[in-house]
């Protein structure tokens, strides 16, 4: 793997160590969390450091690819707002859809050997 692609692999697994650790942080320090919302965040965080680490990297770049399509669609669904409101979901749409391409390169340039 290049040194630029290696680089492209931990920013990305970084969205998913942030994300999932800012909630898991904020619930330990008393913030009320609901138990869906612990156990995804356990597993965002748990999915940014096996990306982190290249373990079976062109599978879960895959599937990180899918939740983050998932998201898009079910967390920021503009065409039902209009205004400054439609505005500001498109951003976080487009920003989840800019991560899937990045994933969908990174699981082009996976980690092991092809025979």
């Amino acid at each position: 793997m290049t040194p630029e692609t290696r680089i492209a692999q931990w920013l990305l697994a970084s969205v998913f160590v942030v994300a999932g650790g800012y909630r898991l942080w904020q619930a330990l320090h008393g913030v009320p969390t609901g138990n869906n919302t612990l156990l995804l965040s356990t597993g965002e965080l748990l999915l940014g450091v096996l990306l982190a680490a290249g373990w079976r990297l062109r599978a879960l770049a895959l599937l990180a690819a899918a939740a983050l399509l998932a998201d898009a669609a079910l967390s920021h669904p503009f065409w039902k707002f209009s205004g400054g409101a439609q505005a500001a979901q498109l951003l976080q749409f487009m920003k989840n859809m800019g991560l899937v391409g990045g994933l969908l390169l990174l699981s082009g340039a996976g980690g092991t050997r092809r025979r």
